[in-house]
């Protein structure tokens, strides 16, 4: 049996420790409703481009997990046609013609197998990676995502997608109440609104870590790497976000 890998990120507030083989990539609802231009988060008047500078870093991310054959999850948000996973305070929420069902730019808005409610093609699944479709906001309700992570070994979990403060907050409390180790990667998470970008990931840290670690994403690919440069990043300094 092989020995743990211990690797250690630089993070906030402390380093994150963390072993490959028993740590999964989980990428949130990358979805195109989410984040493509004529989408259903456009059409709300969100500025998408919050969103998909997170595409950039996250693909580099996901390459990295690949190439170590780390485990990688992906989530979408979304419901059945007839909307029977639904419950009335979630159905109910928003503009009476922009809801949960209704016709929206890309297909009906949130329901399963509509063109919108599928992932972006820049980091869509390769054969052999689960996709956990979810009817709520975080990854454990109502899905088979404990089980799947269970059956893997997974303890720790480095969370990527959006939104900062709905999705991706929801799972990482999730998690957190049940023991799973979080790190979450600041610059492969994204909102619409900056403000709630800057106060999510101060929450999940603050307190010596209340529901996990932040880091950006270099570190973590250092990490995973041995510091070496993963193949097609840029040099260190470019990688590097300016003080």
């Amino acid at each position: 049996m092989e020995a743990p890998r211990a690797l250690v990120a630089e993070a906030a507030p402390y380093p994150f420790s963390f072993d490959p083989a028993s740590t999964a990539l989980v990428l949130i609802d990358m979805q195109r409703d989410f984040l493509e231009p004529g989408g259903f988060g456009a059409s709300l008047g969100n500025d998408v481009a919050e969103l998909r500078r997170t595409i950039a870093p996250l693909r580099r991310v996901l390459a990295a997990c690949r190439a170590a054959g780390m485990t990688v999850v992906h989530t979408r948000e979304g419901h059945l046609p007839d909307l029977s996973d639904c419950p009335p305070s979630k159905l109910l929420r928003g503009s009476p013609s922009l809801r949960i069902g209704d016709p929206g730019p890309k297909g009906r808005i949130l329901i399963r197998g509509e063109e919108g409610h599928d992932i972006i093609e820049e980091l869509y699944p390769v054969a052999g990676e689960p996709v956990v479709d979810k009817p709520g906001k975080g990854a454990f309700h109502a899905t088979e995502f404990g089980d799947l992570l269970a059956a893997r070994g997974v303890r720790s979990l480095v969370v990527t997608g959006v939104t900062t403060e709905v999705c991706v907050h929801t799972t990482v409390r999730e998690a957190n109440d049940r023991g799973y180790e979080c790190l979450v990667l600041s610059d492969c998470v994204g909102s619409y609104f900056p403000e709630f970008q800057r106060a999510g990931l101060e929450m999940i840290r603050a307190q010596g870590g209340i529901f996990g670690w932040t880091a950006e994403s270099v570190a973590f690919l250092d990490a995973l790497a041995g510091a070496a440069p993963v193949p097609g990043d840029p040099p260190e300094a470019a990688r590097r976000p300016a003080s």
